[in-house]
């Protein structure tokens, strides 16, 4: 795919092969609409934890087939995770159905723990091998995770970790690029200088807090901007609206928004396509292409960023069922390849980075669909 789509400043290089190969993968991109639902069970089995077949164990032998895997998100019905998980996009199920397992995508429907823990209990309660876990909470879904890895069951966090309670997490970028570099972009637009504010998902998900943690440490560079209010949508549009709004009664000289989570970026970019606040209330962060095609033509948004929430699903799907058959441990140097994107390499923390993010704007956003 041609086009002027380049990464974000900085160190992090991509760990295999060329940008139509690795990220973007047309063939397998078909267009995700912002309102579509939360894909359902592919396919049925009955197998318990551990009981998927192989043709051998051990570093030199096929992979498992017929493993139970619960691909659990924060939450149901986020156009985000439907692109990271579905078999539609490219995600995870495919990823799953490729390999011979049986994939079902499952949680709740509000991005908290209370909300995400009865699929996690559910899942284990059905026999999972395996469980793909975007993390509401790095510390209150601990105690349902670890029961789950008592039991031999593998577990992958993706997109959003819990650390203390699972086997391998799949980061979509550099935490530390991620958080920088949304404030490099924010301070391009309002000249470095400025009142800006956050719009989080929830207050307890891992990921936006350590985005967060580093965006506080870039604005250090840049004295004349202020950061004045951290808010939080919960992923919920009506609730990050409301919050944008709040934000706008509460400072009316703010120049600048960050919301680093597709909901609130989407809710916040809708808030300000008025002619009161378009071109003079910047608005960046981390979004979806085809949420934001409208606001970037528009000229309500200038810049944002995002890597390919397809390819995480599947890269962490690949990552379960290799953990799952004991071609790979969480040690650091251990090697797989995850189908058509390559092959991958265990780091520190037991974490696998998937690579940098990607700046969208009006030059290259309408390359993409999902």
């Amino acid at each position: 795919m041609s086009g002027s789509l380049k990464p974000v400043r900085g160190s992090v290089k991509p760990v295999r092969g060329s940008l139509k190969r690795r990220l973007w993968l047309p063939a397998v991109l078909v267009a995700v609409s912002a309102v579509l639902a939360a894909c359902g069970s592919s396919g049925g089995g009955s197998s318990s934890p551990g009981s998927g077949s192989s043709a051998g164990s051990g570093g030199s032998g096929a992979l498992k087939t017929g493993l139970k895997v619960f691909v659990i998100p924060k939450n149901l019905g986020n156009p985000y995770f439907t692109t990271s998980d579905s078999a539609k996009s490219g995600g995870a199920i495919a990823a799953l159905q490729a390999l011979g397992e049986t994939g079902t995508e499952t949680s709740g429907t509000q991005a908290t723990p209370a909300s995400q823990i009865p699929a996690i209990q559910a899942a284990i309660t059905k026999g999972a091998d395996a469980l793909l876990v975007s993390g509401t909470d790095p510390s209150a879904l601990c105690p349902t995770l670890n029961k789950a890895m008592k039991q031999g069951i593998t577990v992958v966090t993706y997109d959003s970790d819990a650390p203390a309670c699972r086997d391998l997490f799949i980061n979509q970028a550099s935490t530390a690029q991620i958080g920088t570099s949304e404030v490099d972009l924010l301070a391009s637009e309002i000249h470095k200088s400025g009142q800006i504010a956050i719009v989080s998902a929830a207050a307890s998900a891992t990921n936006q807090n350590a985005w967060i943690g580093f965006m506080k440490q870039e604005l250090k560079k840049f004295p004349k901007m202020k950061l004045v209010s951290t808010v939080y949508g919960n992923d919920d549009p009506t609730t990050a609206t409301q919050v944008t709004q709040g934000l706008l009664q509460h400072f009316p000289n703010l120049k600048g928004i960050i919301s680093p989570t597709t909901v609130g970026i989407l809710a916040a970019a809708q808030v300000l396509d008025t002619p009161a606040h378009r071109g003079k209330i910047a608005v960046t962060g981390l979004g979806t292409p085809d949420s934001l095609k409208k606001y970037v033509a528009d000229g309500t948004v200038k810049a944002f960023e995002l890597w390919n929430p397809a390819n995480l699903g599947y890269l962490a799907a690949y990552a379960a069922v290799n953990f799952a058959s004991k071609k790979i441990t969480n040690s650091p140097g251990q090697s797989f390849t995850a189908g058509k994107l390559g092959k991958f390499t265990v780091g520190s923390d037991h974490t696998i980075l998937l690579g940098p993010p990607f700046v969208f704007n009006k030059s290259n956003i309408s390359q993409f669909n999902f």
